[in-house]
């Protein structure tokens, strides 16, 4: 008798999949959806986001409905910011944390009525996080995320090109993280004033089957601006240079938002969260390693998972750390990345080597966000 054959789910398709392939888009498999990483090429959708603007699909994010009296207590139980502080029509990004202080997921929480909270999360983490959620909010969560279609809409452009879109001369006045309602094509649209890129834009929210006329509406108004279609691999770049975290690749379940540079997101006086009592612990102590970024001084661009050591020294010599993310950054002109080192080599300018196939190269650490944006 012949062994069964293997079966793999298929992989998901956002709304949006028919105008990837209509515009040409490289696709691929990313988080179980099959999504563009790529259309013209990633250096050229980076530079339009820098210098122009660029429009990624981003549905395959989830989202997650927490609504009724007792949401705000439930969304408060989960992550670790303090989302008391959120007038209705404010975010704010947070981790969300297991109880030794490890990552569950970070996301971006939407205050979209009195007492209607949105929870975006990562894709590669939709249904653990839906299970973590379901069992200690407390409250009923309602998964949106086949429901919903995400764009960013991200660069120095993004505000002239959505107000144009929308027919709306107040979209430039919408404060950071804060979002307007609006029309696009005739769709209702939540535009949040939120991204991934380290650039101004807007992250809108509409129904998935408005999605398509969206799309098409927005990089129609773009066109004179110099709006590109944007893949996965500008968006990771882009990234990369803002040094924003990647679930996955710089913190995960091994990982506290303390040692990643996310302190700042951990309101450890606000009433209890999961995870509380650790994050206080690690930082009265202070944590062992931290999560630094670093420039190669050599022509080498170090990877996810090389390690790092303190000298150039001996083969014998044990890692000191390990790459979480790196690459040759477009705007920067450098191999750059992030790495976990222990907090005594953490400090700007300290001398690092990295084992890129099998030869060690010379790093150093540098202040961080490696780009950001001019101040108008």
């Amino acid at each position: 008798m012949s062994e069964p054959e293997s079966r793999t789910a298929p992989l998901k398709r956002t709304p949006l999949y028919d105008s990837h392939r209509a515009a040409g888009a490289r696709l691929v498999e990313f988080a179980g959806f099959e999504m563009p990483v790529q259309y013209e090429g990633v250096v050229a959708e980076h530079t339009a986001v820098r210098t122009a603007a660029g429009l990624f699909d981003v549905s395959h994010m989830g989202e997650a409905l927490f609504d009724g009296p007792r949401a705000l207590d439930a969304v408060q139980r989960l992550v670790t910011n303090d989302c008391a502080k959120l007038a209705v029509g404010q975010s704010l990004y947070s981790p969300i944390c297991y109880p030794d202080g490890g990552i569950v997921d970070d996301c971006l929480v939407y205050r979209f009525g009195d007492t209607r909270y949105v929870v975006v999360i990562n894709a590669s983490n939709i249904d653990k996080d839906l299970a973590w959620m379901r069992e200690h909010a407390g409250v009923a969560v309602e998964d949106l995320s086949d429901a919903t279609c995400l764009l960013a809409l991200q660069g120095p452009r993004a505000a002239a090109i959505l107000a144009r879109a929308a027919a709306r001369d107040d979209v430039a006045a919408v404060p950071r993280n804060s979002y307007v309602e609006l029309s696009v094509a005739g769709r209702p649209c939540k535009a949040a004033r939120t991204g991934y890129t380290g650039e101004d834009g807007f992250e809108v929210f509409t129904d998935a089957p408005d999605g398509a006329a969206v799309w098409a509406a927005l990089l129609e108004a773009g066109a004179a601006d110099g709006l590109k279609p944007a893949g996965l691999g500008a968006r990771d770049t882009l990234r990369l240079e803002a040094r924003l975290c990647l679930y996955g690749n710089d913190i995960d379940q091994t990982t506290n938002p303390l040692e990643a540079g996310l302190g700042w997101t951990v309101k450890l006086d606000k009433p209890d969260f999961i995870g509380r009592d650790a994050l206080r612990a690690v930082k009265a102590h202070g944590p062992a390693r931290k999560l630094v970024g670093f420039e190669v001084t050599a022509n080498a661009i170090a990877r996810h998972g090389h390690a790092v050591y303190e000298s150039e020294g001996a083969a014998a010599e044990s890692p000191c750390g390990v790459v979480t993310s790196g690459t040759k950054a477009p705007t920067v002109g450098k191999p750059i990345g992030l790495a976990y080192v222990p907090a005594a080599l953490s400090a700007v300018g300290q001398a690092l080597w990295i084992d890129v196939r099998g030869k060690r190269v010379p790093a150093v650490v540098v202040k961080t966000p490696f780009y950001k944006r001019p101040e108008k």
